[in-house]
């Protein structure tokens, strides 16, 4: 996988959101071999570092040939985020194309303060 870079949060007395989307995320089904679409987006309250753009961007290609079913790529983009900028809160949601009439969206979320809505 490509490097997660980062760099210092500016303003690490505050929080506050960031929302980063991929619109073009591409991975393939690991049970039909068939591409997979969908828009990524990540909501994040940072601590001491941001996500760098053109590394996150690089990370989300490095998906593309991978057979993961749509669960695993969400619940691993937020392991991969959070141990990356160590952040407040994020969250990670997925909303993929409609395959066979089905519309799918997976959201995973990293709240060590229970700020999150699935309480």
């Amino acid at each position: 996988m490509a490097e997660i870079e980062v760099f210092e949060n500016r303003y690490p007395d505050r929080d506050y959101y960031i929302t980063h989307t991929n619109e073009e995320f591409t991975s393939v089904c690991p049970k039909t071999g068939l591409p997979d679409f969908g828009t990524i987006t990540i909501n994040y309250i940072p601590d001491k570092q941001c996500l760098e753009l053109k590394a996150l961007k690089y990370y989300f290609l490095d998906f593309r040939n991978k057979g993961i079913f749509y669960e695993a790529v969400i619940n691993q983009i937020l392991d991969d985020l959070t141990q990356a900028c160590q952040p407040r809160y994020m969250e990670v949601i997925g909303k993929f194309t409609t395959r066979g009439g089905m519309h799918s969206t997976v959201t995973s979320v990293f709240d060590p303060q229970k700020r999150n809505r699935f309480k």
